[in-house]
């Protein structure tokens, strides 16, 4: 699976040359069976990230109008433990959070350790929607690109692991999956308007966010483009990226566990002594 995955402020990225479908010859079946053993190491490395308290996860999910936010986050969290995860979608900002700088509403959900957050849009829309649409003045959203990079930086320094997807829709799957919602009845409450009119942009996005991945990645936040016209597809790029991700840090976080289990023992006999 040769997936890209950009680590390096400053690398050209040329969205119209990546394929959003999945390599030839992939086979389904044998995605599908990786992906439910993905699922299972998953749920015990988060088991770890929760006991040891010494790591947060921050998955990061953007993506066009119908390219599977929302999908990711019900095939691959549906593996997670929900007792140590957040899901916080990030649409148009209340009066309130206008009133505040751009990340303020951002920061107030990024995970403590052991914990793992998932954002569903984010910070990442104050530099494609603000810019294609002119919401605020050009001079003020290019100053951004250098604000989430210290942001990003912030919070790896302080434990946070930071995963960052583009979920990479073609035009033409784009279209499909637009009027499909028009034509089944139990999606038709996604219908938006907006989504048809943001195609019209079509290229305008696509240079937002060529932009936004070159400048804002790094080697503790990168970006891994994840084609997503397959939706199983789609899954399986995301739940291996992250296991790959946190599987480095299994030894570490089980041996703090151990520790604390030899100090919970001590407590333990000490307790029974003194009865």
């Amino acid at each position: 699976m040769d997936i890209i995955t950009i680590d390096k402020q400053g690398e050209k990225i040329r969205l119209d040359g990546i394929s959003a479908a999945p390599p030839k010859k992939t086979d389904r079946e044998a995605a599908k069976q990786e992906l439910e053993a993905l699922g299972e190491e998953l749920f015990d490395l988060q088991d770890l990230l929760w006991g040891a308290r010494m790591n947060s996860v921050l998955i990061v999910l953007q993506g066009r109008d119908t390219a599977g936010k929302d999908g990711t986050i019900k095939h691959v969290a549906g593996f997670l433990n929900p007792r140590g995860v957040s899901v916080t979608s990030f649409g148009v900002p209340s009066e309130e959070e206008r009133e505040h700088d751009f990340l303020w509403r951002i920061h107030r959900h990024t995970p403590r350790k052991g914990e793992l957050a998932i954002f569903n849009r984010s910070h990442y829309e104050d530099v494609l929607v603000v810019r294609v649409h002119g919401l605020v003045p050009e001079s003020l959203w290019k100053e951004r690109y250098g604000h989430i990079r210290d942001f990003e930086e912030m919070l790896a320094e302080h434990g946070t692991i930071i995963l960052k997807f583009f979920l990479h829709i073609s035009r033409e799957e784009q279209e499909q999956r637009l009027v499909a919602r028009e034509q089944e009845p139990r999606k038709a409450w996604k219908i938006n308007a907006g989504d048809w009119e943001d195609r019209e942009h079509w290229d305008d996005y696509t240079q937002a966010y060529e932009e936004a991945l070159s400048r804002t990645s790094a080697k503790k936040a990168p970006w891994t483009i994840v084609p997503a016209d397959s939706k199983w597809y789609r899954n399986l790029v995301v739940a291996r990226t992250l296991v790959e991700t946190l599987r480095p840090y299994r030894q570490t976080w089980q041996d703090r566990l151990d520790e604390v289990g030899v100090r919970k023992k001590v407590e333990l006999e000490a307790w029974r002594k003194g009865r």
